[in-house]
This record gives structure tokens, C-alpha cells and sequence, in this order.
């Protein structure tokens, strides 16, 4: 697979994986995917190859903004390892019994209030406690934004870990047009067997 920049507009599913690093376009969108290019208006990015385990990595994000975001830049999906297997299940009395497990830890915007046009972080920390340490599994991240509740954006990645905690960051750039007001951010991290959700907000001033 090539590495680099794709961007996509469609919801196709995608795979990113920490180890060996590839982020996968059905065959139907790969011409509209290269077209696209990199900063795409519709939000949807797809970002590099990713780095080794346990380093701060550029992922993918596919998705999109709508509504009162609309004209918004999702821009380099990342990734940090912040604490391995072993210690994350110390953490929490983790036993192998239990099956994987997935908890949300803190999830923040950066910052809390913003003006139209700038840039917003969003930032979820989670745990996952799985019965093998290098055993990978694949988690589905996701991020739902709504602005008087309706859904104004969705940005989701699928990677591939094995246990730890992690901190996932999607900065937002807001359109100059971007509505006034308190936006709801919802971020679910689950995996085959179970999920967790937690919420923040911004507010565009």
C-alpha cells in the first residue's frame, strides 16, 4: 500500500493498524480518494502511515462535517501510547478473566471556547485492558458533535492495539461561518465486545 495522504467523502470502512501501518480505500473510491487531496472541504481525511507501537503516530480519520461546521478542516488524526499493557492493568486490578475491556479515562476540547475560523483539539484518553499484552485488537473511534442537537460533525478512526492507554487528538480548523454557541462533543471508543462514552463541549464565542 502507498504511503502518504488520501482523503475520502464516503463513509467506507478503513482499517488503521499501529504495527503495520496501512489505511485501506475500497476499489470503487480510490479515484475520487487521490482527486480529493489533502485539507478536503467535506472534512473527510485520511492521514500517513502509521509509526511504530508506543510512538506518537499520524493515523486516519473518515468522516465528515456538517451543518453548522460545514466548510470545516478535520486535519492529522494522531496518536500517543501513554502507558503500556501491563501497567494499565495494574492500574485497574485488570484479570484476564474479565475479557477485553475498553474504559474512557478524560476527554477534553482544547480550547473550551474558540472564535469562528480557529483551530479546536479533541482530545479522548481511554484505556484497553485485553487478556494478551501483544495480542492486537481492533478499536473504533468515534466522535459525535452536535450544535442544538442536531449532528453537525463525525469524524471515526478503526485502529488495531494491543493493551495500554492511549490518547487520540482530532483538531478541528472551524469555518470562518461557524455558528455561535455551546457544541455537545460525544466520544465513543468500543471494540467487538463492549464500549464506552463519555461528553464535553466548546463553545464558539
Amino acid at each position: 500500500m502507498k504511503n502518504g495522504f488520501i482523503a475520502a467523502f464516503t463513509l467506507t470502512a478503513f482499517t488503521i493498524t499501529s504495527l503495520t501501518g496501512c489505511v485501506t480505500v475500497s476499489e470503487e473510491h480510490k479515484g475520487a480518494a487521490k482527486g480529493a487531496g489533502y485539507g478536503a472541504a467535506a472534512g473527510a481525511i485520511a492521514g500517513a502511515v502509521l509509526a511504530g507501537e508506543g510512538s506518537r503516530t499520524k493515523g486516519a480519520v473518515l468522516g465528515g462535517l456538517a451543518g453548522a461546521l460545514i466548510g470545516g478542516l478535520i486535519g492529522n488524526y494522531t496518536i500517543d501510547r501513554k502507558s503500556t499493557a501491563e501497567q494499565t492493568a495494574a492500574r485497574y486490578n485488570y484479570q484476564p478473566a474479565s475479557g477485553t475491556m475498553v474504559r474512557i479515562e478524560n476527554i477534553t476540547t482544547t480550547p473550551t471556547s474558540v472564535n469562528a475560523g480557529e483551530k479546536v483539539e479533541i482530545q479522548t484518553t481511554y484505556a484497553l485492558l485485553t487478556p494478551s499484552a501483544t495480542a492486537q485488537t481492533n478499536v473504533t473511534e468515534s466522535v459525535e458533535i452536535r450544535y442544538g442537537g442536531d449532528l453537525v460533525g463525525n469524524p471515526e478512526a478503526t485502529v488495531a492495539h494491543t493493551g495500554g492507554t492511549y490518547t487520540s487528538t482530532i483538531p478541528i480548523i472551524l469555518p470562518a461561518d461557524a455558528k455561535k454557541g455551546s457544541y455537545k462533543v460525544i466520544a465513543t471508543v468500543k471494540t467487538d465486545s463492549g464500549k464506552d462514552t463519555r461528553e464535553t463541549s466548546f463553545t464558539v464565542r
